[in-house]
């Protein structure tokens, strides 16, 4: 559908030789009349459009057609634009001029999720799943696989919430090599594991004389990633200073910098991670109440492992596939004990522990069987404990202490970052609980 009928026979031609049946509309009402009488498997609308919008067009499809799907053109492209569209339905969003092999492949992109979804598999495109590391098909998983392939059709910020190890990162990656920007850079930044005092230069990059020691000038990693993706992990350690020059960043499209009083454009769309409530730290006044929102244009929340343990088993053997091939040695079987033992685990560290457990056990038994005695010794005291309801508090706190700290191989800061206090609360408590050295 569109009000240019110049627009509209380019369109019906193109496709026509493709070998698609194609009808067309000069408006939204039409288009409506003509979708009442005959089932069409894509619906194309321009954004624009005279009286109605195609907005309304979308939302009519969605609210009254089950086995059709919705793709977009437009020749007004904006973040806040597609992401309406994405909301409201559409699977795929097009901005004027594009190419013939551009209308094409995504014409064929949307029919492929049309046949997915028909065959009860809930968009999930494969590659995603397959080559970006993600694994699982419970309900949890499949939602995030489907936000993924939405966020990789537009240049909004996306917001990445979960606990540590849950693999925001991968999903991070997944978006930007599903995206138009696949094959510029991909740039993920640790904001929590540089200081401070070097975070600006590290992002912004700095000129020659900015600092002492600055002999030469220096790009930074926006620079770097000019063109594709950064992914700024743990954004929420940023001081408020920081947070300033993030959000010119967002709203200018440009950096200054160290040392430079002159700015410069970048291209570069920004993924931003957190293991943290920001929406709380607003509240707190240690994270910006701007800078939140336009992060969180599209958010993706990572479930944790124990709230998809249905997917355990299937990254249990994904894993102990992996390792073995590493180490040249047949792929280990695992007892049904020991199993029911894995899945049942509350995985504090998430998949992330689950993958160093697993890779331990590959290297260290020397058996084809894995079995109960094989496991951490954490494990089989959880497991033959059952429901734990005849251990004290204190102990329970000990085997949690130790748990998280096992999961991130004995970090302190981490650890105390999970289990939510300071890391002097956290050293005290082991001594108390005598939970290993410190």
């Amino acid at each position: 559908m569109d009000d240019s009928p110049e627009t509209l026979e380019l369109l019906e031609r193109n496709l026509k030789s493709e070998g698609y049946d194609v009808f067309t509309a000069a408006g939204v009402s039409e288009a409506i009349a003509l979708l009442d009488e005959t089932h069409a498997d894509l619906v194309i609308t321009d954004y624009k459009m005279p009286k109605s919008s195609g907005m309304d067009l979308i939302r009519y499809v969605r609210e009254n057609l089950r086995n059709t799907e919705v793709m977009m053109i437009t020749g007004y492209a904006t973040v806040e634009g597609a992401v309406e569209a994405i909301k409201a339905g559409a699977e795929e969003y097009l901005t004027k001029p594009f190419t013939d092999e551009e209308l094409f492949a995504a014409v064929r992109t949307a029919l492929e999720k049309l046949k997915l979804r028909i065959a009860g598999q809930d968009r999930i495109p494969e590659s995603i799943k397959s080559r970006y590391g993600l694994l699982g098909e419970s309900d949890a998983m499949r939602q995030v696989y489907g936000a993924i392939a939405k966020a990789a059709l537009t240049p909004a910020t996306v917001l990445i919430t979960g606990q540590s190890g849950t693999g925001k990162e991968l999903v991070a990656r997944a978006i930007h090599y599903s995206s138009k920007r696949a094959s510029a850079p991909f740039v993920p930044v640790n904001c929590g594991g540089i200081p401070e005092s070097l975070l600006e230069s590290e992002l912004f990059g700095y000129v020659k004389g900015a600092f002492t020691g600055a002999i030469e000038s220096r790009a930074g990693f926006f620079q770097t990633a000019d063109g594709g993706t950064i992914f700024l992990d743990e954004v929420s350690e940023t001081s408020l200073a920081m947070q300033v020059k993030l959000l010119r960043v967002l709203q200018e499209k440009e950096i200054c910098m160290v040392g430079s009083t002159q700015p410069r454009k970048v291209n570069v769309r920004i993924l931003a991670a957190t293991n943290k409530d920001l929406l709380g730290l607003v509240k707190k006044g240690s994270f910006r109440e701007d800078l939140f929102y336009r992060l969180n244009v599209i958010e993706i929340a990572i479930p944790r492992l124990r709230d998809r343990a249905e997917d355990i088993i299937l990254l249990v053997r994904h894993f102990a596939r992996k390792f073995a091939a590493e180490v040249e040695k047949s792929e280990p079987r695992f007892s049904d004990k020991a199993l029911s033992i894995l899945r049942n685990y509350a995985w504090p560290g998430n998949v992330r522990e689950l993958e160093n457990v697993i890779h331990s056990l590959v290297v260290m038994t020397d058996s084809d069987t894995i079995d109960v005695p094989d496991l951490p010794d954490l494990m089989r005291y959880t497991g033959a404990r059952e429901d734990g309801l005849h251990r004290t508090l204190d102990e329970v706190e000990a085997l949690h202490i130790r748990n998280v700290l096992a999961s991130v191989g004995g970090n302190k800061t981490r650890a105390a970052e999970i289990l939510g206090i300071d890391r002097k609360t956290l050293r005290e408590k082991m001594k108390r609980l005598q939970t290993g050295p410190l």
